[in-house]
């Protein structure tokens, strides 16, 4: 381990050590013993290297968060979500992986465990996932799928409806 600060190389004492929510990441607060700063790592967990993708034409891939990841960036591009809490929503979704599959999952049952954390964290974010991992064929299913966040925003907050006002 190397300190952000004074660059010291295995110069470091772990404070605290805790998992995430999710279980599939260690976070650990350490400080430099060299200039005393403190700095946060992430271990992620090593079996998610034997984890494999089926992907919808069949192939298999091997598992990576960055594209998880990389999908949920973009659903909230230029949207006021901190990147902490995509983060914390795509350690969610990789602990959910990792607690219902030993081997190999479905590129779709990824897409689903996204979408149903992502709704939770924002309905415009929500619905740019979907117009893209529902492939949606015309623009009535695209409609469609707006009215039902809009139905399930009044249930849920009448405060967030105010982007729905106007669709």
């Amino acid at each position: 381990m190397r300190c952000p600060s004074c660059k010291a190389v295995n110069k470091d004492k772990v404070i605290d050590s805790r998992a995430t929510d999710a279980g599939a990441v260690i976070r650990r607060r350490r400080r430099c013993t060299v200039c005393s700063r403190r700095f946060t790592t992430k271990e992620r967990i090593e079996e998610e290297l034997r984890l494999t993708v089926i992907k919808n034409d069949g192939s298999r891939v091997p598992y990576r968060r960055e594209k998880i990841l990389a999908g949920v960036q973009h659903a909230c591009y230029k949207l006021p979500i901190e990147l902490e809490r995509v983060e914390e929503l795509v350690d969610v979704v990789e602990g959910d992986i990792f607690r219902d599959h030993d081997r190999e999952v479905t590129s779709a049952e990824i897409g689903e465990y996204v979408t149903r954390n992502l709704r939770k964290l924002d309905h415009i974010a929500y619905v740019r996932f979907m117009s893209v991992y529902r492939k949606f064929k015309d623009v009535d299913e695209f409609i469609d799928e707006i009215r039902d966040v809009k139905e399930r925003a009044a249930i849920e907050s009448p405060a967030q409806q105010t982007f729905f006002e106007e669709v």
